[in-house]
């Protein structure tokens, strides 16, 4: 018997029922650039230090207060096709760099804008995406001349200052001053003379509401936000002894019965324990250990007894809490109770409970020369002002890791862009092919900055480009835009101003944000499968139910 293959009636007959199928310009090419638009329009206000915040709410329903372009993808699921390549790009500069998000997405976004005016001129996909990889070679070759110089100390709070007050400054206006300094003593606290490497875990944050953002400090070592378990709130000069288990009488391994027939048996029986436990922690007191922290719990028995010797002990739910507190002070976390041998044991100069507002903290305090570990400790009235605070050091703290791995600076608040786009316009018309439209694109999209900064800012967009465009071709290559509200011109010389951006941040983003526009813009067919799964919950109805 032979089988019937049905006649083909179109690709789309090919697929699963419930598969959908786009083709050709008019479906696939404008349908992308036209998503990546809308996406990248609700985060172009969010740009820039006078950007707006925005209200994002997941799907666990928390709530989140933030212009950080990167909390707001990471948050929100992103389910079109196309705008999911400009976050995944977004989310390869986050790993990086550790900032400049926004920028990927705004700029990869410029690029489609251009391009699609070129599509209605008649150019094809492949022309477009041609002229914006020599556009974006020119600019990798243009970039090493603007450099305003290379921070070579990273253990110079000076030098590094400028750099991460201008990351902070685009979260936190404002604040950026004392923000920057908390991060610069931070991150130069706990980078060793010898060691050049830096980890952006090294620095933690505890946030503490109550009080203002002028009473957060800096300390060598870890702060929790917890209580001591024992009656022995401060020891200085601490040795201490890390436990991954339980404090309190073993268990063991195997079930057994114990037969007891007379109270005087009962009470042989509960004094055996208690003496092995108590010969337990007699053994941690007499190492020379004057404070323990454990990852599990703390038996009202091994607490009477850890009194009586006079420990301190401290409970820590995560574990990697505990590797902190190891790497903090130098100790090596043993998995059962037994003495510490000397080598084990860490040093504090201080362990000490305190309280903030009304908030117990237990602070580890470290010398600064041997501490590997800084905290800073945030005030603020409100959890998610707490929250946007600790992203905008989170930036800072990257901007730090990216100086110690290349040093080298760009003017800032605009003045890059523009000067890249001078200069790459300058070499479009040079190009004799239709590819000089794309370079012209690619210039015009970098142009871009300034306009969203000046929006943002609630200034005339096209008159500050036109004056900064003007200063940048009489030769001032290092004017930006001035967010301040004093400033009649609206421009500024960033250099003089510290006014400094990150080399490789600059140089990742305009890669990955130009890689992500071309792979979307030669795409010509959108082919999505059946969803998997059962039928779709029904809609939820408005009224009284039992009405139908």
């Amino acid at each position: 018997m032979a089988l019937h293959v049905p006649k083909a009636a179109g690709f789309a007959s090919m697929l699963k029922e419930g598969s959908r199928h786009f083709s050709g310009l008019e479906e696939a090419v404008n349908r992308n650039i036209n998503a990546c638009k809308e996406f990248a329009e609700s985060l172009r206000s969010a740009y820039g230090p006078c950007g707006m915040n925005k209200m994002i709410i997941n799907h666990i329903e928390k709530l989140f207060v933030t212009n950080d372009a990167g909390t707001i993808m990471h948050e929100l699921d992103v389910e079109h096709p196309a705008a999911k390549i400009m976050v995944l790009a977004s989310q390869m500069q986050e790993q990086e760099v550790g900032d400049g998000t926004n920028f990927v997405i705004l700029f990869a976004a410029a690029l489609l804008e251009g391009a699609d005016d070129l599509l209605k001129m008649g150019l094809t996909p492949s022309q477009i995406s041609d002229g914006f990889e020599i556009a974006l070679e020119k600019a990798m070759a243009i970039l090493p001349s603007l450099s305003l110089g290379e921070i070579k100390d990273f253990r110079d709070e000076k030098q590094v200052y400028n750099a991460i007050r201008t990351s902070v400054m685009s979260k936190q206006l404002g604040n950026e001053d004392l923000i920057a300094k908390l991060v610069t003593k931070a991150c130069v606290a706990v980078i060793p003379d010898k060691q050049t490497t830096f980890n952006v875990d090294n620095i933690r944050v505890c946030k503490i509401l109550g009080s203002s953002i002028h009473a957060s400090e800096v300390m060598q070592g870890l702060v929790f936000k917890r209580n001591v378990e024992t009656a022995i709130i401060k020891k200085s000069n601490a040795k201490i002894a890390v436990f991954t288990c339980p404090l309190d009488i073993t268990q063991t391994e195997t079930k057994g019965t114990v037969l007891i027939k007379t109270a005087k048996e009962l009470m042989n029986f509960s004094q055996g324990e208690e003496a092995m436990l108590e010969n337990q922690i007699k053994a941690i007191a007499d190492s020379g250990a004057s404070v323990v922290i454990t990852g599990g719990k703390i038996g009202d028995m091994a607490l009477h007894f850890l009194n009586k010797y006079n420990l301190m002990a401290i409970r820590l739910l995560s574990k990697f809490d505990l590797r902190r507190v190891c790497k903090s002070v130098n100790a090596t976390a043993s998995p059962k109770v037994e003495k510490p041998i000397p080598e084990d044991l860490g040093y504090a100069d201080e362990v000490y409970v305190d309280e903030l507002g009304d908030t117990s903290i237990v602070v580890i305090k470290v010398g600064t020369t041997e501490s590997k570990i800084a905290t800073i400790v945030l005030r603020g009235a409100t959890d998610n002002y707490l929250d946007d605070i600790e992203r905008a050091i989170n930036d800072g703290v990257n901007t730090y890791k990216g100086i110690t791995k290349d040093g080298k600076l760009l003017p800032g608040a605009g003045a890059t862009e523009i000067e890249l786009a001078r200069q790459i316009e300058s070499y479009g018309e040079t190009l004799p092919g239709l590819e000089q439209y794309s370079v012209k694109k690619f210039a015009s999209a970098l142009e871009s900055f300034i306009k969203i900064f000046a929006d943002n800012s609630g200034k005339k967009s096209n008159e500050v480009l036109a004056r900064i465009i003007a200063a940048h071709h009489a030769g001032q290559k290092n004017i930006g835009f001035d967010i301040s509200d004093d400033s009649k011109d609206s421009l500024i010389d960033v250099e003089a101003a510290g006014i400094v951006d990150l080399y490789n941040g600059k140089e990742w983003a305009i890669q990955y944000a130009t890689k992500a526009a071309v792979t979307i813009l030669i795409v010509d067919q959108i082919i999505m499968a059946k969803r998997a799964g059962g039928p779709a919950p029904r809609p939820a109805k408005g009224g009284d139910q039992d009405d139908d």
